[in-house]
């Protein structure tokens, strides 16, 4: 059953290459909704893989996949509008990018073995660059280049990564599998030299995937360039997959003893990821490239509270969660106000609650949520990094943490009003804020405040089991 999760995707892949249009877009749709359905009987019946050496059902995996099939879903049924609006040229190598980019993401959050994991995350940079170049500009070429150029330098540095840990296991004359399971039940006889200079190099490697600073250079420009549909998806579950293998290898540093030396460069990490966000969202000119330093940020805070440990590595989940569903919301609405206003400047928008005011409550709903206030989750987590901190009488860096974010927020929150209220030259939208263009928007944001109400018993739990290792819970 997870095999066929992966491979269905990466088949309808293939055939949208050779459909229509039309046949495209009704494919992406039906196999984002056979993921959904697939992904949650997985959640209720946790199946053994075929290939259990390669592939489990982990508890951060599960939340990952579950993420990634209902953000799919929802950017599908957007993705139908959008092309129509969009008038896509090469529409089908973007609908056959997308379903391979799910194939990929579904393989990283499935994939136990360390080097399935490595195969999976360089699996999901070759099938997302031509999405980022969908628009054949000279913009969207750069940022296609530099994104490949950059997270494959990281990939080569968290392969040398993953080869050091197998070395940890050689010179500890450890027999094991080389997957994540077995490395951390084998944890305390693996040899620490080896096993600390593995993570340093995963860190980097796959941080510059997930966008922490100073590694994050690529970010800005292909979230900026793709469409935003590849935008949501780039944003709200890519940076997750990087994520899972830093936090999987970090959970068998936790498991050998060495926590503390894991913990302290993702804390340092995390923090310099927020306070970079802080410095550039501040003078940013363009909405898409100040919701991809928003990206940034969020991934420092996500660092930082797995890095704290404990209720701070139980808020930080809880914020993936919450990022991913809020994130998404905004880059689709940016979608809309590329379309409507013809720009990506935040100079060449205004008055968008009077010109847009479908999306208007989308994006402004979206900017409370992602800012952490309540009712939306980002909250709930940031308060439990934060009470982590103190807890574990870290409280300098709590310090810089909480200033920080109240920089970025008043960054955010100025060029929010702009887009917002400011006059314009624009008397009309060049769109119409269809059904299909606005409502998912408004289900990603629903379900972030649900959570934040109401966490289902089986999520805590799965949340719980995922930073078991690391000290979670409460």
């Amino acid at each position: 059953m997870i095999e066929i999760l992966m491979l269905a995707p990466f088949l309808t892949g293939i055939m949208a290459f050779f459909l229509s249009r039309s046949s495209g877009r009704a494919l992406l749709v039906l196999t984002g909704a056979f993921h959904l359905g697939l992904s949650v009987l997985i959640w209720i019946k946790r199946p053994v893989a075929l290939f259990p050496d390669y592939f489990a059902v982990t508890p951060e995996g599960l939340l990952s996949l579950l993420v990634i099939s209902l953000l799919f879903f929802l950017i599908a049924i957007y993705s139908t509008g959008y092309l129509k609006a969009a008038e896509i040229k090469s529409e089908h190598i973007f609908t056959g990018s997308m379903l391979i980019f799910l194939a990929t993401m579904t393989m990283v959050t499935m994939s136990d073995h360390i080097m399935v994991m490595w195969i999976a995350i360089e699996a999901t940079t070759l099938a997302s660059a031509p999405l980022i170049y969908t628009h054949r500009t000279k913009a969207s070429l750069e940022a296609t280049w530099k994104y490949v150029l950059i997270c494959s330098v990281g990939i080569a540095m968290a392969l040398l990564g993953s080869v050091f840990i197998t070395l940890a296991m050689d010179i500890g004359k450890v027999d094991a599998l080389v997957s994540f399971s077995a490395l951390t039940s084998v944890a305390k006889q693996l040899d620490p030299m080896w096993l600390k200079t593995g993570f340093v190099f995963i860190f980097v490697g796959y941080g510059t995937k997930m966008g922490l600073a100073p590694m994050h250079t690529w970010l800005p420009d292909a979230h900026s360039e793709a469409p935003s549909p590849a935008s949501a998806l780039l944003s709200g579950v890519l940076l997750n997959c990087a994520y899972l293998g830093i936090f999987k290898t970090n959970k068998i540093m936790h498991a050998a003893g060495l926590g503390d030396f894991s913990s302290t460069i993702l804390i340092v990490f995390g923090l310099i990821s927020i306070m970079a966000a802080a410095t550039f969202i501040l003078k940013q000119t363009e909405y898409k490239r100040m919701l991809a330093y928003s990206s940034v940020e969020n991934m420092g805070i996500i660092a930082f509270g797995t890095g704290i440990g404990g209720i701070g590595a139980f808020g930080a989940i809880i914020c993936l969660i919450h990022h991913s569903l809020i994130k998404s919301s905004l880059f689709l609405t940016s979608g809309n106000m590329l379309l409507g206003y013809g720009s990506g400047l935040i100079e060449k928008t205004g008055r968008m609650a009077k010109l847009m005011p479908k999306s208007f409550v989308a994006f402004f709903g979206g900017f409370a949520g992602i800012s952490g206030f309540p009712p939306f989750g980002i909250f709930i987590g940031e308060l439990f990094i934060i009470v982590g901190a103190f807890r574990t009488g870290h409280f300098f860096v709590a310090g810089i943490f909480i200033l920080s974010l109240c920089v970025i927020f008043a960054g955010f929150a100025n060029q929010v009003m702009k887009i917002s209220f400011h006059d314009t030259t624009a008397e009309e939208i060049k769109i119409t804020e269809k059904a299909s263009m606005v409502w998912p928007q408004y289900a990603l944001l629903l379900t972030s405040i649900v959570l934040c109400f109401w966490l289902p018993d089986s999520l805590y739990q799965t949340i719980i089991d995922a930073v078991a290792n690391i000290g979670g819970g409460y």
